[in-house]
């Protein structure tokens, strides 16, 4: 599975406007839904369900990034949304360092779409430089362009 595929463009959001954690996670879930990945009335229960998720064990995973995700059962095919915080929120990462790129992962309660998803992410966020350039994109085209750059050519990642 290619990230660009499960990526919703219209939930790409370079600016985060929120500096909390519960707040990032509404705000990408408002984003997912305004783009039609939801359902429509759904987007409550599903940050609620993601924050519940999420203060079980932080996905802030370290290295500036979390990836706060759910299996629920309204979500029909999987989703996400990115997020950049220009400067860091406490995700409470196993790091103990601030979190600058948030992927917010919806998934459908059945099947390994989720799985494969995570795998497409995490491949992606083990290099230094996706994170790098990430971090530092300031519109959605540049998120776009890295990600359909890094499922085309993972190799130009190395260094």
């Amino acid at each position: 599975m290619r990230i660009a595929d499960f990526v919703c463009s219209k939930a790409i959001l370079p600016k985060l406007k929120s500096d909390k954690r519960d707040d990032i996670i509404k705000e990408l879930v408002a984003a997912l839904e305004k783009a039609g990945k939801l359902g429509d009335g759904k987007a409550a229960d599903i940050a609620k369900a993601v924050i519940k998720r999420e203060n079980e064990a932080s996905t802030g995973i370290g290295k500036g990034v979390a990836v706060p995700h759910v299996r629920h059962k309204t979500i029909k095919k999987v989703a996400a949304a990115i997020g950049i915080v220009s400067g860091g929120v406490d995700f409470t990462a196993l790091d103990k360092q601030p979190v600058y790129s948030v992927f917010l992962l919806v998934s459908p309660a059945e099947g390994d779409e989720h799985l494969q998803a995570m795998e497409a992410i995490f491949s992606h966020l083990q290099h230094e430089n996706f994170r790098k350039f990430l971090r530092q994109s300031e519109t959605v085209k540049q998120i776009k362009d890295l990600l359909v750059e890094a499922d085309q050519d993972p190799s130009w990642q190395a260094g």
